[in-house]
């Protein structure tokens, strides 16, 4: 199973992470993502890995 690591002094608050995969990924009021699910089962690695990828600062990782 892999889990999400993000750098919230990195994050600028764009939320391209959110669009692409909401069940895991939410901008809070504070203007930084927060992780809803820090475990990534199978199944949903493939969405979520693009979710991270798509962030424009680099602010979140995918580790296995």
């Amino acid at each position: 199973m892999s889990r999400i690591e993000a750098d919230r002094t990195v994050c600028e608050g764009i939320g391209m992470c959110e669009a692409q995969a909401h069940e895991y990924f939410e901008v809070g009021d504070e203007g930084s993502v927060d992780v809803l699910a820090e475990h990534v089962p199978e199944g949903d690695r493939a969405f979520v890995r693009a979710a991270v990828e798509s962030c424009p600062v680099s602010a979140l990782r995918l580790v296995d």
